[in-house]
C-alpha cells in the first residue's frame, strides 16, 4: 500500500502542496481518463489508464481521494471536472465540499462552490496558501500550473501512479524544467497491471557527487 508518511521538517508548512499524477513512463501526463478529456496540441491518445485498473489501484486511489484535502487546479483541469462531479456526488464526496483554488486569469466566478480563484502573481498565493492552516492541497492535472509550481520549490510531495506504455507526445510532467532538488520515496507498490505506484517527499538539495 503507497501511503504518504509525513516526517517531522524544520521547514514543513502548514499544509503541504501534494501533486497527484498519472503518467506514461516517458512522462505524459495530458488526458489520462477519457478519450476527449484534453486533445490540444492534436493528442489522440486520451484515456490511456483505462486498460490498466485493478483491484490494487483501485484501493490506493480511494484512499488517497478520501483523506482531507482543499484543491489546487489549473483552469483547464477545473473546466473539465466541473461539469461532472456535480453530477457523480457519490463517486468521490470530498471533491465537491472541498475548496477548489483556481489558477486563471480569465475565469473568476463558477457555480461548482466552493471555489476561489487566483489571478495574477499565483506563486505568491500559493505560497500564501501554503503557510496558513487547513487541510493539504492536492492537485490534479493542471500540467501548465505545475510546470510553475515545479520552477518555484513550491510541490512538497509527488504521488505518482506510473503507466507501462509510451504516448510519444503530450504535455509531460518536468515539461517546464524544474530546480535541482532530491526526493525521499515514502512508499510505492506495483499493482497486479503493471502500474507503479510511488509517493515521494521532498527532501532538500541535489547531493554533491562524491
Amino acid at each position: 500500500m503507497a501511503t504518504s508518511i509525513a516526517v517531522p521538517r524544520s521547514d514543513r508548512p502548514a499544509r503541504r502542496l501534494i501533486a497527484i499524477e498519472f503518467l506514461s513512463l516517458d512522462g505524459v501526463v495530458q488526458a489520462p481518463g477519457r478519450r476527449d478529456e484534453d486533445t490540444s496540441g492534436g493528442f489522440l491518445h486520451g484515456g490511456w489508464i483505462r486498460p490498466y485498473s485493478d483491484p490494487e489501484l483501485a484501493e490506493l486511489i480511494d484512499e488517497q481521494m478520501n483523506l482531507p484535502f482543499d484543491l489546487l487546479l489549473g483552469r483547464t483541469t477545473f473546466e473539465i471536472w466541473a461539469p461532472y462531479w456535480p453530477r457523480h456526488p457519490g463517486a468521490w464526496p470530498g471533491v465537491n465540499t472541498a475548496t477548489k483554488y483556481v489558477a486563471s486569469n480569465t475565469l473568476t466566478s463558477h457555480a461548482w462552490q466552493p471555489s476561489v480563484f487566483l489571478a495574477g502573481d499565483v506563486v505568491a498565493q500559493v505560497a500564501d496558501l501554503k503557510r496558513r492552516e487547513g487541510p493539504d492541497l492536492h492537485l490534479y492535472g493542471s500540467a501548465n500550473l505545475l510546470q510553475t509550481l515545479f520552477r518555484h520549490d513550491l510541490v512538497d510531495e509527488l504521488w505518482l501512479k506510473i503507466y507501462p506504455v509510451t504516448l510519444g507526445g503530450g504535455k509531460r510532467l518536468f515539461e517546464g524544467g524544474t530546480i535541482p532538488a532530491s526526493f525521499e520515496a515514502t512508499g510505492g507498490t506495483v499493482t497486479s497491471s503493471g502500474v507503479v505506484a510511488v509517493n515521494y517527499l521532498r527532501a532538500g538539495a541535489l547531493p554533491r557527487a562524491r
